[in-house]
């Protein structure tokens, strides 16, 4: 009787461990199924390289062309010595608390500086030729502007009675690059430029040639912007003698851009 149950005892401990050891090697087993490592992981809905994912804003589209509508406000530049003391061929002084504004060295002739306007508009068109979107970019500049009015009498020797320049405008083109960050549909962007160009002036006196440095920047919204720009502008003439007329005007701009 012992015997036997010792042998009872040993067949179940032997069908325990057999069971035990299929249980283990059924867990380990690996799976035919690509999403689950063994039988006993459950279903994944994705695999590892597809649950990391990298997120990708939406990126502005390119644009390509700008139009643009401005106002000018224009400071001279060295007045004193272009046109003064071009106009003259000698040093030309400022004086204060008197009914004329310049006196030459020699004391010959008083200058009086009647007029000079300080505003004026333009209009404007601007080529981007790779588009403008985020980053440098070229940009081909056209514009069509006005002059201030400039009236200077002279008593005493002078090259002419009086100096006039009226109804002026200015024909420029130049290129330069922009710098942009635009924003997708109608979010805030921004962007800046560098432009240098030449160009032609005509005024009922006279008629030039000029160049001109540009720099500003401003923000957009969709295609529409406002910019603020300075510009460093040259205008040269040869009547009565060579001389120039140096401005800076400031601008406020309105761009619809393409």
């Amino acid at each position: 009787m012992v015997g036997h149950a010792v042998y009872v005892i040993l067949e179940r401990m032997l069908i325990q461990t057999a069971s035990a050891l299929w249980v283990v090697g059924f867990l380990a087993l690996p799976c035919s199924e690509p999403r689950r490592g063994t039988c006993s992981e459950p279903n994944r809905p994705h695999d590892e390289a597809a649950q990391v994912q990298t997120y990708q804003p939406k990126k502005a589209r390119r644009h390509f062309i700008s139009v643009s509508y401005e106002q000018q406000y224009v400071q001279p530049y060295s007045f004193r010595q272009h046109p003064l003391e071009d106009l003259f061929g000698q040093p030309v002084d400022e004086v204060h608390l008197e009914s004329f504004q310049y006196r030459t060295r020699d004391q010959q002739t008083l200058i009086t500086v009647n007029e000079f306007g300080k505003r004026a508009e333009a209009v404007g068109a601007t080529i981007y030729p790779f588009g403008s979107a985020e980053g440098p970019t070229l940009a081909i500049r056209g514009s069509i502007s006005s002059l201030p009015d400039i009236h200077v009498s002279f008593a005493g020797p002078a090259p002419a009675p009086t100096y006039d320049l009226t109804n002026g405008r200015a024909y420029d083109i130049g290129a330069g690059v922009d710098m942009s960050d635009r924003a997708p549909g109608w979010g805030l962007g921004a962007h800046a430029f560098v432009i240098g160009g030449i160009g032609q002036v005509s005024t009922d006196q006279l008629d030039g040639r000029r160049w001109f440095v540009e720099g500003g920047g401003g923000v957009t919204s969709g295609p529409l912007g406002v910019d603020i720009s300075f510009t460093y502008s040259v205008n040269r003439f040869d009547t009565p003698v060579s001389h120039s007329v140096r401005m800076i005007p400031i601008s406020v701009r309105g761009t619809l851009t393409f």
